[in-house]
């Protein structure tokens, strides 16, 4: 820095005349790149910022965290009692209950509260990231429909969104949350009685979800959990998804071309101990939002669980093998995972040997 002439970071921001472009570049993707458009400098006063002078103003004492949730939640956050509220709410209210969220892991640490400890329900249309990093014993419950990112981060605690009282479209064609629901979960429970926008579940690593229908790219990156799609999906399902599974009732036979086949293998689901819990995570659904979609779908079982096609990704498939194999020479817990683990290492050296 000394050497260029700045004594602070600040005074290096938009020196683009203190860079030099290389004329000749070897590697062929970057041969005839032009960065003058990048190094140009606008002729402009020396009274114009080129960096940040304003401090950003992040309206948190708008939020209904701190309007009215911490307020109602004292007895939950101060002495772990249950607490039920009921609220409406408008798509200006953005990461509702984020900021309770993080109260209980400030005082109750990872572990959280017990299941359903704060119940919260609104009615109306939620604003972006609803539910966004909720840890275990905090349970929202939207009555109407809601903004992008819902339950984005979510840590464990659970989201139930359904149609309000009196709709009568048919769920699974209507889009009732936004783009990119449940974005990086690691835990927790999603129930969401309609369709959900684009890329649902993206990098979920952890949460179980179902939901009545998805837009493009769901399950994009998805890593770990469970994912039940009660309806259908659209293009380029299961794209770069390499753990977790998903079970999608294809109604239409058509699934097999709206999934993306790279890194996934599509089964029949015929494990009866993997059949229960499937229909578990459905029964739950339909407990908790009245689907008429999951009666029909449980109404009609030995139909329906015909139709549900298992999304496996293949190198989560292999590992889980390897770790039946060394489950039945007597391993167990830790040193069960890192046999498993060495075992998988050496398969993919042999294959790619091969």
């Amino acid at each position: 820095m000394a050497k260029l002439g700045f004594r602070t970071i600040d005074e290096m921001i938009g020196r683009t005349d203190k860079l030099e472009a290389l004329q000749v570049v070897d590697h062929w993707k970057a041969s005839g790149v032009d960065l003058s458009a990048l190094l140009y400098q606008p002729d402009v006063p020396e009274s114009v910022g080129r960096r940040c002078l304003i401090k950003q103003e992040h309206s948190l004492k708008n939020t209904l965290d701190q309007q009215v949730l911490l307020d109602l939640c004292k007895p939950a956050l101060e002495h772990g009692e249950k607490v039920n509220i009921d609220l409406p709410i408008r798509n200006i209210h953005r990461v509702a209950g984020a900021q309770v969220g993080s109260a209980v892991t400030r005082r109750y640490g990872l572990a959280g509260l017990p299941d359903d400890t704060i119940h919260m329900h609104f009615h109306g249309s939620a604003g972006q990231s609803f539910g966004a990093f909720i840890p275990r014993g905090i349970t929202l419950e939207l009555e109407g429909d809601s903004n992008d990112y819902i339950g984005k981060g979510l840590s464990g605690g659970r989201i139930i969104v359904y149609p309000a009282a009196g709709s009568t479209f048919a769920t699974d064609e209507n889009i009732i949350t936004g783009n990119v629901a449940f974005y990086g979960a690691t835990e927790g429970e999603a129930y969401i009685s309609g369709v959900a926008g684009e890329r649902f579940c993206v990098r979920n690593s952890g949460a179980n979800a179902v939901v009545e229908g998805v837009g493009d790219h769901g399950c994009e990156y998805m890593t770990g959990g469970r994912v039940v799609v009660l309806g259908k999906t659209g293009r380029n399902f299961a794209a770069g998804m390499t753990g977790g599974i998903a079970y999608v009732v294809d109604w239409d036979g058509q699934f097999k071309q709206r999934c993306n086949p790279d890194m996934v293998e599509l089964e029949t689901l015929n494990n009866l101990a993997e059949i229960a819990e499937v229909k578990e995570m459905i029964r739950r659904h339909k407990k908790f939002t009245q689907s008429k979609l999951a009666k029909e779908v449980l109404d009609n079982w030995d139909d329906s669980v015909r139709r549900i096609v298992k999304v496996l990704p293949k190198d989560y498939k292999r590992m889980l093998q390897a770790f039946e194999e060394v489950k039945m020479d007597g391993l167990s817990g830790d040193a069960a995972v890192m046999a498993a683990f060495e075992l998988n290492s050496h398969d993919l050296v042999r294959v790619s040997g091969n």
